[in-house]
């Protein structure tokens, strides 16, 4: 699956210290790097050619911002409120985004590498050419998403809710998981490992006499 990277134009920067993030704020051609903040609210505010390095946000609501051409490194947004988000030509890499809500929110071209992601909601997303590599997204919730092209390789995703989410041509051969939490009817066209086959066997209640 071909996703769109960042284009990131960095002789263009300049570097930004944030000191507090401020409703409908637009940031272009930025470097914001090595800061930390918590207790944050703000509204649709905008980031276009912008790469966030060992950056920390905690314990705020940041709804409705736009992410265009970012870059996101060894970052923590854990507990982050970013519903409604929207993303495209977005990666993160070496990040933390554990208890992050994500929901309702639009992704395109949208990249996630060597991160936590563990009790995340992307609940009623809509995600099309997205790729989640070697990520742990354990108990994250994917559930009602609308779907077009997502990659999930080489991920933990035990217990993940996913009820509601159409899953056929999905392929779930390489992640790790004992138990996902979904409707039988939407695993149709699904492709798992003959390990995980036993996994979905005991979902649908038969048991398997050895």
């Amino acid at each position: 699956m071909k996703i769109d990277s960042p284009k990131i134009q960095e002789q263009m920067m300049t570097i930004e210290t944030i000191q507090v993030l401020e409703s409908k704020t637009e940031y272009r051609n930025q470097l914001i790097e090595q800061i930390s903040l918590d207790n944050q609210e703000a509204l649709k505010v905008s980031f276009e050619n912008v790469i966030f390095r060992n950056v920390m946000i905690s314990d705020s609501t940041l709804e409705q911002f736009e992410f265009t051409d970012v870059v996101f490194e060894n970052c923590d947004f854990s507990n982050v409120n970013f519903s409604g988000a929207i993303m495209h030509r977005t990666a993160w890499t070496n990040c933390k985004f554990v208890g992050t809500d994500f929901s309702t929110s639009r992704m395109q071209n949208v990249q996630f590498a060597q991160s936590v992601g563990d009790f995340s909601n992307f609940r009623f997303a809509n995600l099309k050419q997205v790729a989640f590599a070697e990520c742990s997204l354990i108990s994250a919730d994917f559930a009602y998403l609308a779907l077009q092209k997502i990659l999930l390789e080489h991920c933990n995703i035990d217990q993940a809710f996913m009820t509601g989410t159409k899953l056929k041509g999905l392929d779930l051969s390489n992640c790790q998981f004992d138990s996902l939490v979904l409707n039988m009817e939407d695993l149709n066209g699904c492709v798992i490992s003959p390990y995980q086959a036993a996994t979905f066997v005991g979902l649908m209640g038969i048991v398997i006499k050895s």
